[in-house]
């Protein structure tokens, strides 16, 4: 298994409707640590650090979001795991 963590913006509507929930779920059930927040653009930022294939898992999940979300975009970033010094998955 091969470390790996990733920095995700989504944009669209992704605040107020259950999206950082969402994302702490699924990134949880994934064994990924990291967290989730809302950002005053009306974007939700996403930091995960896990498994490779847990993060693209992730990866996919983001782009569809919760139920009543609409994502419009989504850009990753690649970042060095060491960064992640979360154990788990929060929303901040």
């Amino acid at each position: 298994m091969a470390e790996a963590a990733a920095r995700w913006l989504i944009t669209g509507v992704v605040q107020g409707v259950g999206f950082r929930w969402f994302v702490a779920r699924q990134a949880g059930s994934l064994g990924l640590r990291g967290w989730a927040r809302n950002l005053a653009d009306g974007s939700v930022e996403v930091v995960a650090a896990g498994d490779e294939t847990d993060l693209r898992q992730l990866d996919e999940q983001l782009a569809v979001g919760p139920r009543f979300a609409q994502v419009s975009r989504v850009e990753k970033t690649e970042i060095p795991h060491d960064t992640v010094k979360y154990k788990s998955f929060e929303i901040r």
